[in-house]
């Protein structure tokens, strides 16, 4: 069994620790106060079996809380109360200065918090070092000085989950719709140069990939781009390689047919397009941002955003390469073909594109193929959005949706400076996330006791809660400069600002949106209730808190002019964090706190029998009441030789949800060549993945892709998501 050290290095259990630090309280005590050696030794017995309980390693504090516990029920007060002073009077030292051991222990790779916090992050690299080393200090001085102490008490409770406070000493935001378009047709400057527009398509997606890792540095979220946005240059290559080809056939004296000259022109176009759609893949997988990791870009393909027929066409072709490239995966070190996490891509199902003899069926018929094998793309209907939304539009990453566009029908017009805005037209390109506050469900239905009345009460109080520590993240923007990013903020990206001029405005009037996130919903209502809530009798009581929330949102928005909304969150390392603080202060209750991990959003719960139809249509009427982002999943085995299978599922979502995906397995051995799924088993109390054909254990020889919280990630999970995944069931 390992325990996790307070500065995140992971070490054996050693119970004669335990032994000695009760020892030491017990000796300074008078005798006939003094507990036995079969008291401390039962006392330190007890707590290495509540240990193993947990199922997961205990942190140093949790083990000391116990101690604690142990001594005070044996009577021995006045050993507890030396005890308890001997570690306050250590906390004190460490408070002196709280950064130093978890500085070091991240520089020597010893931090095991830090290595499974974000799976896309290598923590042995120099310039991930550097991001986890300026996050720490930007931790030190957010909960010491920036942030009131009852929401940093409240954060380290696991009551509320304040996002990314390794960020927010700066003034940063969340994440966005990167405004390629405006950027691409009316030039950008990237590092003091001007970059003009681009006059091939090749150039565009070389463009786009360096705006990509220009935008990644200078926020902490994910970002969007529409393939839409490139489509444009199709044409302009068009008419640049006829040009060359009608000289290059004026030099031999022939007069070619012009049915020639297309051909020709179309294959000389398609070997650009691929061009241009690998540096795209491959930019974006290869570059590391100045975070340490590749950017959380996501990759949109809208055919109806095109602006014409032709341009349609155009971006069918790209639509289409993008596919091609991503079903063939890119290479490892190796040189075999594996699953890339990144871009993220997004395929919207539409009217001419989700039945069998529709002009586009055959992207959508490829799509299927391409997410059977890579996980990707996943799927938003134009039908569903359209009605619940009013627009179609992409998320801004993973999950997280900007609200209608609502100031433009106000009259506030073109606050942002944007270069291709067009007056009355709705607004999404330009348009970002301040940042996101999470409330933990589980833990105010545990505060309750299961008392209904109780319940709203302590939900009302989290909630103000929740609003007060979201204003400290609108307040920390309110005021920033456009110089603080000027590829964001004056070059376009965002917006066109002028240097020195505050980026306030576009805080307010629904332009950018701010989130109260949420989790553990399954988990609330359970204990609440008795029954997971996809039971019927269950199932108003978890839709009646997904509307308090709205309401509270509503409320918020009306209060401050500042587009609130409710934000199905995606836990990645937070879902292992709200499962220790749970059992940290409730103790195991069977189905709600016996996990590592706690349910995202409003998910069914990945251990409950349901197949994919039901679930997708089960969550659709929580996703509607989740508008400022969420996801739905089913989870399938290989499916490469069932596509119709997989199509069923695609118009199903067509008719019924937003946004879903389609989680597949796809894995690959380094050491002996394994590329079927790789497997978790437990070892010495710990989770690990292992190959099933040769027994490889060593995570840097694999090459493990899930989708966990929207993004694909690989192997590097904390023990509650590594639990999360062993746990899921198939829905098909």
């Amino acid at each position: 069994m390992k325990i996790i050290k307070r500065n995140g290095s992971e070490v054996a259990f050693d119970i004669t620790k335990i032994i000695n630090a009760i020892g030491k309280a017990n000796d300074v005590v008078d005798e006939d106060l003094r507990m036995t050696n079969t008291q401390i030794h039962r006392i330190a017995d007890s707590v290495e079996k509540a240990c193993i309980e947990l199922g997961r390693s205990p942190s140093v504090e949790e083990i000391q809380d116990m101690v604690e516990e142990q001594i005070m029920a044996h009577g021995a007060y006045e050993v507890a109360k030396r005890y308890i002073t001997y570690r306050y009077t250590r906390s004190l030292v460490r408070q002196s200065n709280t950064t130093d051991d978890r500085i070091l222990a991240l520089i020597e790779c010893n931090n095991e918090e830090a290595k499974q916090e974000n799976s896309n992050k290598n923590p042995v690299v120099n310039s991930t070092q550097r991001d986890y080393m300026a996050g720490e200090v930007s931790r030190d001085i957010t909960n010491r000085l920036l942030l009131p102490p009852d929401i940093v008490e409240a954060h380290e409770q696991g009551i509320i989950h304040f996002h990314d406070t390794d960020y927010y000493a700066q003034h940063m935001h969340n994440c966005d719709l990167v405004n390629l378009e405006d950027m691409l047709q009316n030039g950008t400057v990237i590092t003091d140069t001007l970059i003009e527009r681009p006059h091939t398509f090749a150039t565009a997606c070389n463009i786009a990939t360096q705006i990509v890792a220009q935008v990644a540095s200078n926020q902490y979220g994910g970002q969007s781009i529409s393939l839409a946005h490139l489509a444009p240059f199709v044409q302009v290559s068009r008419e640049k390689i006829r040009a060359v080809v009608r000289d290059e056939i004026s030099t031999l004296g022939v007069i070619p047919e012009k049915e020639q000259v297309d051909h020709i022109v179309e294959k000389r176009l398609r070997e650009e397009i691929r061009r241009g759609v690998q540096t795209i893949q491959y930019q974006v997988v290869t570059l590391l941002t100045t975070n340490g990791q590749a950017p959380f870009v996501t990759v949109f393909m809208y055919l109806n955003e095109a602006k014409s027929e032709q341009e349609k066409r155009d971006l069918a072709i790209i639509i289409e390469e993008t596919l091609l490239q991503r079903y063939e995966g890119v290479k490892n070190e190796q040189g075999i073909w594996v699953t890339p996490a990144f871009p993220k891509l997004i395929y919207v199902l539409e009217e001419d594109n989700v039945e069998e003899g529709t002009p586009y069926f055959y992207l959508t018929k490829l799509a299927a193929k391409c997410t059977a094998k890579r996980m990707v793309p996943d799927y938003i209907s134009e039908k569903k959005m359209l009605e619940l939304k009013g627009d179609v539009y992409t998320c801004m990453g993973c999950r997280s949706f900007l609200t209608p566009d609502r100031f433009t029908d106000a009259g506030i017009g073109n606050i942002a400076n944007a270069g291709n805005y067009e007056p009355g037209k709705h607004k999404y390109y330009g348009r970002f996330n301040q940042g996101v506050v999470t409330i933990n469900l589980p833990d105010v239905a545990l505060s309750s006791g299961g008392n209904l009345e109780k319940f709203w009460k302590i939900f009302d109080e989290r909630l103000e809660l929740c609003h007060r520590a979201l204003m400290c993240r609108h307040e920390r923007l309110k005021g920033t400069l456009s110089d603080a990013a000027p590829i964001l903020w004056q070059y376009g990206a965002l917006a066109r600002l002028q240097k020195g001029e505050p980026i306030d405005k576009l805080l307010y009037n629904g332009y950018s949106t701010i989130s109260l996130g949420y989790a553990g919903l399954y988990e609330c209502v359970k204990y609440m209730t008795g029954k997971s809530h996809t039971d019927p009798s269950a199932t108003p009581f978890a839709l009646e808190i997904m509307q308090y929330m709205n309401a509270a949102c509503k409320r918020w928005k009306e209060q401050h002019n500042i587009d609130f909304s409710l934000y199905g969150t995606p836990l990645e390392s937070t879902t292992y964090k709200f499962a220790k603080c749970l059992q940290k202060r409730f103790g195991i209750i069977e189905g709600i706190t016996d996990k590592g991990y706690i349910t995202n959003s409003y998910h069914v719960h990945v251990t409950e029998e349901i197949d994919a139809f039901t679930k997708l249509k089960f969550e659709a009427q929580f996703q509607h009441l989740s508008p400022g982002g969420a996801i739905s999943y089913v989870e399938v085995p290989d499916m490469q030789n069932n596509l119709e299978a997989v199509l069923q599922v695609m118009r199903f979502i067509y008719d019924n949800i937003i946004y879903a995906e389609l989680n597949t397995k796809s894995d690959y051995c380094q050491v002996c060549g394994w590329d079927g799924e790789i497997e978790i088993v437990e070892d010495d109390g710990k989770l690990i993945w292992r190959c099933p054909r040769c027994g490889n254990t060593d995570q840097d020889k694999m090459n493990v892709a899930r989708r966990t919280c929207g993004y694909i990630g690989t192997q590097f999970w904390n023990q509650g998501r590594t639990q999360e995944i062993k746990d899921r069931v198939l829905h098909l």
